[in-house]
């Protein structure tokens, strides 16, 4: 079981910058974010793979930076330039691989993002 630790959300204007950060209890392989507005589906934010290699959502390409340390089993998201649509709640995400088996997917609780004046 791995268990997934975030903080990071908050109150910000348009225009602003937060930093969210998850830390996994245990290795995992692809860490991410999604995130979910009120009456939305949730949807991916960015991930990254254990080697470095990413992916983010059209809307957020090159306002938000995704990273992590392999060695403190943390990725952080470094979101810039916010807007209101960005308010949602943010969720970290975690796959743990599994030989012969389909990997296992952890979440952490959610950490809400408010961009507004």
């Amino acid at each position: 079981q791995v268990q997934l630790v975030e903080s990071g959300g908050g109150l910000v204007q348009p225009g602003g910058s937060l930093r969210l950060s998850c830390a996994a209890s245990g290795s995992v392989a692809t860490m991410g974010w999604y995130r979910q507005a009120p009456g939305k589906e949730r949807e991916l934010v960015a991930r990254i793979t254990s080697g470095g290699s990413t992916n983010y959502a059209d809307s957020v390409k090159g306002r938000f930076t995704i990273s992590r340390d392999n060695a403190k089993n943390t990725v952080w998201l470094q979101m810039n330039s916010l807007k209101p649509e960005d308010t949602a709640a943010y969720y970290c995400n975690a796959a743990r691989l599994r030989v012969g088996l389909p990997a296992l997917d952890y979440w952490g609780q959610g950490t809400q993002v408010t961009v507004s004046s």
